[in-house]
């Protein structure tokens, strides 16, 4: 007979074991939960590695481009004939040129012309009738002669740098026994050298509460004005700076200064990162970067702007409404900078076309709201008189430059973004005038220059053009700064 087993009697751990075991049985965690944490979790992953991805991009600073200081611009047969010297310049109206210009504005006289539609100021560009009071002066109350003797109350020189003929204007003070310091001053466009000329003689006079001067030396960027234009792709503002650093040199200045605007600021910029052993400071009434930590500040600005600047937040915000100013106003270089050679064709054939459309961008820089009034501003800016205006069209026409000057938008590139996020360590000073267009506040300079000394404002006038419209207070600033 089959005697059948008992089962032992559990103890008391296997008992608590078997417990454990039915109660995680009973909790198992169901797959849609699973499923959820591994998303969050790869999700998370994500999120984390874009964050750190676009915190090293918008602050990692990148090395210096590589610098060559002997890139050749001009034909290449000429390098072994190079003409290193500094030579004197005049310049010069010729009568070829003043019968030209007569044929022209005969033409212009006869020819019938659209009128502009009433009631739209410049919002449609120059008025028709602005175009005629321009006109108008230009032939009959615009003395050539009596301007060339203007042009040459400075001395003018040309010296051969990197195979480019630059033409630049040399002012040295008549004071004795001060200290002179020499100074660059770059120009933008569509200005010129012509600009300084009422700063340059403020810059060289003795003041009372400094014990020095400035020598001053304002040249014509390559492919303006007088200066030689490059025989093939490639001078941006990053190589200009370059040549612009090499001329100081030829001219004995192994210490200077630099100022600019516009253009001039980018290329004074540049120089003043790639050369911070020779700028011993830098001047700008342009008060802009484009580095990555301030353009996103600007950006994340619109949502609190006074945080970003509290007294001058509205020279930046509302953002949509500054967007628009700058689409509607900024046309013009997208043009230059893909098709410069096809505008320039028209804009050399016809003086007061040059001369609108050079006066189209000078006068809504300098006022925004010049382009509700008829006449541009043309009465209540610039002392109410076109000479210096027509003088900066002249130094165009006479050179036939206009071409060659608008190709600097088609050279910038990638390197000029680059140099944008080195931090310049030259001690760097700004004047803003109340209708600069371009501005950016102290707390966002500060990422490009850390060793920015101030910021000069002033919100009752000026505007872009600060040397032209504004010489005596932009004098007094780069004294003061520098």
């Amino acid at each position: 007979m089959e005697v059948s087993k008992r089962k032992k009697p559990k103890t008391k751990d296997e008992k608590v074991a078997n417990s454990i075991k039915k109660i995680y049985k009973d909790i198992k965690t169901p797959k849609s939960f699973s499923s959820c944490a591994v998303t969050l979790t790869v999700s998370s992953i994500i999120v984390v590695a874009a964050a750190c991805h676009v915190y090293t991009d918008v602050f990692h600073i990148p090395e210096l481009p590589p610098v060559d200081l002997d890139v050749w611009w001009g034909p290449n047969h000429t390098k072994l004939s190079q003409d290193t010297t500094i030579r004197p310049f005049r310049i010069v109206f010729s009568d070829a040129m003043q019968e030209q210009l007569v044929k022209k504005f005969d033409h212009h006289r006869r020819s019938e012309k659209q009128k502009s539609f009433d009631d739209t100021a410049w919002t449609y560009g120059v008025h028709s009738s602005a175009r005629e009071q321009i006109f108008s002066f230009w032939q009959y109350k615009y003395k050539i002669k009596e301007r060339e003797r203007f042009f040459n109350q400075f001395q003018h020189f040309k010296t051969n740098v990197q195979g480019l003929d630059l033409h630049f204007m040399r002012v040295r003070s008549e004071v004795e026994n001060v200290k002179v310091l020499p100074i660059i001053l770059l120009h933008g466009w569509p200005s010129s050298f012509r600009e300084f000329y009422d700063v340059a003689p403020l810059l060289t006079t003795r003041r009372s509460d400094y014990d020095f001067v400035f020598e001053v030396i304002v040249p014509s960027l390559p492919g303006f004005g007088f200066s030689q234009s490059a025989v093939r792709p490639g001078l941006g503002p990053f190589q200009v700076a370059i040549v612009m650093r090499n001329l100081m040199n030829r001219l004995g200045f192994n210490k200077y200064y630099v100022h600019g605007g516009d253009f001039g600021h980018v290329i004074g910029s540049i120089m003043a990162t790639l050369f911070p052993n020779e700028v011993l400071g830098f001047h700008s009434s342009m008060p802009l970067t484009l580095a990555k930590p301030s353009v996103l500040a600007r950006v994340l600005g619109a949502v609190w702007p006074t945080f970003i600047d509290a007294h001058h937040w509205r020279k930046m915000y509302p953002l949509k409404e500054k967007l628009e100013f700058l689409i509607d106003e900024t046309g013009y270089s997208h043009l230059q900078a893909t098709k410069p050679d096809t505008i320039g064709i028209a804009l050399n054939e016809s003086p007061v076309g040059l001369a609108a459309y050079i006066f189209d961008k000078i006068m809504i820089y300098t006022d925004a709201n010049n382009k509700y009034l008829e006449d541009g501003g043309l009465a209540k800016y610039y002392n109410g008189s076109m000479t210096d205006l027509i003088d900066n069209v002249m130094v165009y026409w006479v050179s036939e430059s206009i071409t060659t000057s608008m190709r600097i938008y088609k050279e910038v590139s990638s390197v000029e973004l680059t140099l944008e996020q080195i931090p310049t360590s030259v001690p760097t000073w700004f004047l803003c005038l109340k209708y600069q267009p371009f501005y950016t506040p102290e707390m966002l300079l500060r990422w490009k220059y850390p060793n920015l000394i101030n910021i000069t404002t002033y919100d009752d006038f000026g505007g872009h053009f600060a040397a032209l419209e504004r010489p005596q207070e932009l004098a007094e600033d780069i004294f003061y700064a520098l």
